[in-house]
C-alpha cells in the first residue's frame, strides 16, 4: 500500500491509499476519485517526503539530527504552499496578471503558464512575475 496526500481544486487536503502509483493514476483517469469534503473530482497528488523501511540485511543509516526550527523550507514544502495558496489560471496567466495589476479583477495570488516572451512583457509592464519549480500540467486547477 502507498499513501498519497491529495488536494482538490477547492484546496481541500486529504489522504488516499492505493496499491501502487499506477493504481492512483488509473483511478484518477477513470474518474473514481473525489474530495471527501466537496466531492470535486479534480484531484492531484501533493509532493510528499519519501519515508520507507530499509531492506532486510541492509545497513542502517545513522539518524540525522533534527533540523533547526529556522531552517529554510524544502522545495516540497514550497511547492505545497504554492499549490494551496494560489489559483491556477493556466494559459490565461498573462491576461489575468494584467487584469489584476490594472485592478480589473479581484486581487489574488495566481499561477499559470506563460512563454518567455510573455514573461518579459509582463516584467516590462511592471508586473512582478517569477518562474515556479512546478511543472505545468493541463489538468491542474
Amino acid at each position: 500500500m502507498i499513501v498519497f496526500e491529495l488536494i482538490c481544486a477547492d484546496r481541500h487536503r486529504f489522504e488516499g491509499w492505493f496499491a501502487s502509483p499506477e493504481d492512483f493514476e488509473g483511478q484518477k483517469a477513470r474518474g473514481l476519485l473525489a474530495c471527501p469534503v466537496c466531492n470535486d473530482s479534480s484531484i492531484e497528488k501533493l509532493l510528499t517526503a519519501k519515508i520507507g523501511r530499509p531492506e532486510l540485511g541492509a545497513p542502517r543509516e545513522k539518524a540525522q539530527a533534527p533540523s533547526p526550527a529556522n531552517a529554510a523550507p524544502s522545495l516540497h514544502e514550497i511547492v505545497d504552499y504554492i499549490l494551496l495558496h494560489t489559483e491556477n489560471v493556466g494559459k490565461d496567466f498573462p491576461s489575468e496578471a494584467r487584469r489584476i495589476h490594472r485592478k480589473e479583477a479581484r486581487p489574488r495570488s495566481i499561477r499559470g503558464v506563460a512563454t518567455g516572451e510573455e514573461t518579459r512583457d509582463l516584467l516590462e509592464e511592471g508586473i512582478a512575475v517569477m518562474p515556479l519549480p512546478i511543472p505545468p500540467r493541463e489538468d491542474w486547477h
